[in-house]
């Protein structure tokens, strides 16, 4: 799979090159590569193990360590939209205090992924990075019966850019 998310994200950063058209869009790519073949891997192992996840994070500091990110509301079952707010109110903080330079959100969906008419559910990351650059990656699966996970062709679309402050 994560073979697969360097060619997405390549496709899409050359398809979009003028939407990200600052000097350092190589290194920000780079970092979110980075993010992504970091982060995705946990959602498979939990899709595999428990056919569901919840909500979590990654984060990447000034320096370029990665770090794994939870959210825990005082819930033992929290609405994912809980988890979600809590995580990106995190993240934003951490931005805003200059602790981190980029970061991941990894959150089950449910997706019409292009070129199909039905939903399927997918693993969504949002991928955020300093230096303006935000992208969601979308892998579409399904699980066997088995508890195989089959992911199907994965396609990233423009992020909300709405971690980093501008």
């Amino acid at each position: 799979m994560i073979s697969g998310v360097l060619k997405t994200i390549a496709l899409f950063f050359a398809a979009s090159a003028t939407i990200f058209a600052q000097k350092d869009s190589e290194n920000q790519k780079r970092n979110l590569e980075q993010m992504l073949s970091a982060a995705v891997p946990f959602a498979e192992q939990m899709l595999k193990t428990h056919g569901e996840f919840y909500p979590y994070g990654a984060t990447m500091n000034s320096e370029g360590k990665i770090s794994s990110v939870g959210g825990y509301t005082g819930s033992e079952h929290p609405k994912s939209t809980e988890v979600i707010g809590l995580l990106k109110a995190g993240f934003r903080r951490d931005a805003e205090a200059g602790k981190i330079r980029a970061c991941a959100l990894v959150y089950d969906i449910r997706t019409v992924p292009p070129g199909k008419t039905q939903k399927m559910d997918a693993v969504a990351v949002d991928l955020d990075h300093r230096g303006s650059m935000s992208i969601v990656v979308v892998y579409p699966y399904v699980i066997a019966g088995d508890k195989t996970v089959k992911f199907n062709e994965s396609y990233a679309v423009k992020g909300k850019n709405e971690i980093f402050p501008d």
